[in-house]
């Protein structure tokens, strides 16, 4: 999968990377988020994600713990 890749700010630092391997990549906010094609947060935004918008139809991927590669492969296999 490349394309749109919502990125929680306090991720933002995986940016430039995710970039590198063609993706698009857009700061999570509330004007975004349906517009994404996948989303990578911080195990505290979960639940806020959770909270927010149970509409929410995109895969959520948890960072936490997680190496970059281990992201990268999470988003291919989407």
């Amino acid at each position: 999968m490349q394309g749109i890749v919502g990125l929680d700010k306090a991720l933002s630092n995986l940016a430039d990377v995710l970039e590198t391997e063609g993706y698009e990549v857009v700061i999570l906010d509330d004007s975004n988020i349906n517009n994404v094609d996948a989303i990578i947060v911080g195990s505290v935004d979960i639940s806020l994600l959770n909270a927010q918008d149970a509409t929410i139809d995109v895969p959520v991927i948890n960072a936490t713990g997680k190496t970059f590669n281990e992201i990268v492969e999470e988003l291919e296999m989407m």
